[in-house]
């Protein structure tokens, strides 16, 4: 059983920030936790592309949450039902996108935990453009390859790097 975000953070306090945007909760899962894998988007001709966000989501994800960074943009959708179907089948924990998606009724179906900004009808490109596996900061908060992310209804924690001190 997941632990609230809430308990948590009494728990952990100032060893976890606190993701202060608010995203939406479009999956068939509110509580979603696990370690992170980042994608950060980059546009095509102004659409966004996905192709690294379908690419990875076709392997296996150990339980892991894949963090996309759109920059906030909701001009074009990042995840459909298909990809979040693989995500599904390949055993990702969860997708947090700071950008939108679409197929949302679909998706709400799937044992699936996402949130994401909100969501658009408009596909993005697919020629492979962005980077993975890099550190992603959205809304300054950090998130790092390797670390841990918990999320549900009250919000997003993201464990924080160890004082080298």
């Amino acid at each position: 059983m997941t632990i609230a975000t809430a308990d948590l953070y009494d728990e952990r306090g100032d060893a976890l920030d606190s993701l202060s945007l608010q995203l939406r909760d479009l999956g068939g899962r509110t509580a979603l936790d696990g370690p992170i894998r980042t994608i950060r988007c980059h546009a095509v001709e102004g659409t966004l592309d996905n192709a690294l966000v379908r690419a990875t989501l076709a392997t296996p994800g150990d339980g892991a949450v894949l963090v996309i960074d759109a920059g906030g943009s909701l001009e074009s959708a990042l995840v459909g039902d298909l990809i979040a179907a693989s995500a599904v089948e390949n055993g990702w924990a969860g997708l947090i996108v700071h950008g939108a998606i679409r197929d949302r009724d679909a998706i709400r179906m799937l044992p699936l935990g996402i949130k994401a900004l909100g969501s658009n009808p408009r596909k993005s490109a697919k020629l492979g453009a962005g980077e993975a596996d890099v550190e992603l900061v959205i809304a300054g908060v950090s998130f790092v390859p390797g670390r841990h992310v918990w999320a549900d209804a009250d919000g997003v924690l993201v464990e924080r790097a160890l004082d080298s001190a």
